[in-house]
């Protein structure tokens, strides 16, 4: 039976969600930036608002002409920051404590919703704590992962007591798996919930499939185009998949290696791999188009809490090889609608891409089946998870003030 991503239940006791609620929404990544993070919590800003919440965004201004948005129901207030080192197009807000601290007690939310654990994601916490508002967290990023990528293992331990802090302050954390979920819980991580990641099956899909653009890519109808979507960066394995993609060449010379994505071993990689084919950045339509102009997506990472990329692939009807990890582990079902080489174990990925390559009936098979998967995993659902945990944190919050009130009552 498929493990499909679904919210914490809410019980006959738990709290009912109020609608139009006041949520201020605090992120460090967000559109046009480009990345997993940045597209996840548009889709959930946008659909809290659509929903008929009043939506307060703050987030890092990104660039000179960055004004904001200013709408009825949605408001954003841009922080300063600055550029990541080696991320040139991400930001890290600027701590803005005492500025959110004012501006909460003038107008206060009636829940804070902090994204990202970085300087403006802790200013944030400690102005809401301060003011004994609800939070609610999101864990969207294993930053104690990468260290190990960069020469720097020994940072594994003070960057987890750094989230655990963060994270335990919080009324509740999100997570979009509950392998994600038992990992952090045996890190001392409390309360966490699963609220997964939803994908626009009607951008994602087998119907975008574009002749013109595999002519551009050098590939007919009967090619092999190998995909790989993501961040060009150290802690995305992508040694494996050019290995994956080496051996593939060895039974199909007519493959075409297609790697969307930028990052700081973006010229690394096109030396190593010449002939493959690097498009930069892609968004929208035409990525949608990369996607189901394709036929095998590899995805080697095994340092994602969900990994959108999968979802998005499914979608567009794609037979795909990932390891046993993240939203993979969770959505695929060996041999039905993908394959699942083993945590890391390079041999059994090198294997079963290509295995894959050389069977298409078994591609088209797992594609179509992965397609079906991804079919019920739209955002509403997830948006309404959200809510969920609102309401539960929100619930939390009351229960923790009846003492005091109590107290004061009665004359202590």
């Amino acid at each position: 039976m498929i493990q499909t991503p679904t919210s914490t239940p809410v019980t006959s006791a738990d709290p009912p969600v109020r609608h139009n609620l006041r949520v201020s929404f605090v992120t460090e990544s967000y559109p046009p930036e480009i990345n997993g993070v940045a597209n996840t919590v548009q889709r959930v800003v946008e659909g809290l608002h659509a929903r008929r919440h009043d939506m307060e965004l703050v987030r890092p201004r990104q660039g000179p002409s960055d004004k904001g948005r200013h709408t009825d129901g949605f408001e954003e207030v841009l922080t300063g920051g600055m550029a990541i080192p080696m991320y040139g197009q991400l930001r890290l807000g600027f701590p803005s404590a005492r500025r959110l601290a004012q501006r909460w007690s003038e107008r206060r939310p009636d829940i804070v919703h902090i994204a990202t654990e970085g300087p403006l994601g802790w200013s944030a916490l400690r102005a809401a704590s301060a003011l004994k508002l609800p939070v609610c967290s999101d864990f969207r990023t294993n930053f104690h992962a990468y260290s190990q990528f960069y020469g720097a293992q020994w940072l594994r331990k003070p960057i987890m007591a750094y989230l655990r802090s963060f994270h335990n302050r919080c009324h509740s954390t999100m997570v979009p798996t509950d392998a994600l979920r038992k990992e952090l819980a045996g890190e001392g991580f409390s309360p966490l919930s699963v609220i997964a990641r939803g994908v626009d099956t009607s951008l994602f899909s087998p119907h975008k499939r574009n002749a013109v653009l595999r002519g551009d890519w050098g590939v007919d109808e009967h090619g092999l185009v190998v995909l790989c979507v993501g961040r060009l960066a150290a802690e995305k394995n992508l040694g494996v998949l050019l290995q994956a993609f080496e051996q593939i060449r060895m039974h199909r010379p007519d493959a075409r290696l297609v790697m969307v994505g930028d990052g700081p071993i973006r010229s690394k990689l096109q030396a190593q791999c010449p002939d493959g084919i690097f498009t930069g950045f892609q968004r929208g339509e035409d990525l949608a188009a990369c996607y189901a102009s394709s036929d095998l997506f590899l995805f080697p990472s095994l340092t994602e809490t969900f990994g959108n990329v999968t979802t998005e692939a499914m979608a567009s009807g794609l037979a795909l090889v990932a390891f046993d990890d993240a939203a993979a582990g969770q959505l695929v079902r060996h041999g039905q609608n993908g394959m699942l080489a083993r945590k890391n174990d390079t041999g059994d990925f090198l294997h079963l891409a290509t295995q894959l390559a050389c069977n298409p009936a078994l591609r088209r098979r797992l594609g179509a089946q992965a397609r079906e998967t991804a079919l019920p995993l739209g955002w509403d659902s997830i948006v309404q998870g959200v809510e969920e945990q609102y309401a539960v944190a929100m619930a939390k919050t009351r229960m923790a003030s009846r003492p005091r009130v109590w107290m004061q009552a009665k004359g202590f």
